[in-house]
């Protein structure tokens, strides 16, 4: 089998199969056929220009794989902050004043000079008990609950 594909396999067919991976790509969005098929389409130009053989060509296109996926991660990760919530714009550390005392793991209400989602009063949970009028910041968004403690 090996020695078929070694005198079959051709320069152009890496590029077709770049290509296909490329295509792939477009339907599972994981950048993992992406560094593939750059890889594959490399290869078949390097054949083409160099005349490899087939295990050479294999183990170029390993390498050259590893290389453009660990760059693809590297300089397409997400780098959304981490301190968003939710669908939310706001940072989470907006603080509010206790209008309603939370109980221990219990709910209260705090109330904030700036919206949050479209509301300045909000139910809110803490791990620790927090009297009437007292500051707190946002720690922590829960569905229709915000988890709070004091500053």
């Amino acid at each position: 089998m090996l020695e078929f594909l070694a005198t079959t396999l051709l320069w152009w067919h890496w590029i077709a199969f770049g290509l296909l991976l490329l295509i792939i790509e477009i339907f599972t969005g994981t950048f993992i056929m992406l560094g593939l098929g750059i890889a594959a389409a490399i290869v078949g130009v390097s054949d083409f220009i160099l005349i490899l053989s087939l295990n050479k060509e294999l183990l170029l296109w390993v390498i050259v794989s590893i290389v453009t996926i660990t760059i693809l991660f590297k300089y397409f990760k997400d780098n959304t902050p981490k301190d968003k919530s939710g669908q939310s714009d706001y940072a989470i550390g907006t603080k509010g004043i206790v209008e309603e005392p939370i109980e221990a793991n219990g709910r209260g209400k705090v109330k904030f000079n700036t919206p949050i989602l479209g509301n300045t009063i909000w139910y809110a949970t803490a791990k620790e008990d927090i009297p009437i009028l007292t500051p707190v910041k946002v720690v922590d968004i829960k569905g229709q609950l915000i988890e709070v403690e004091k500053i």
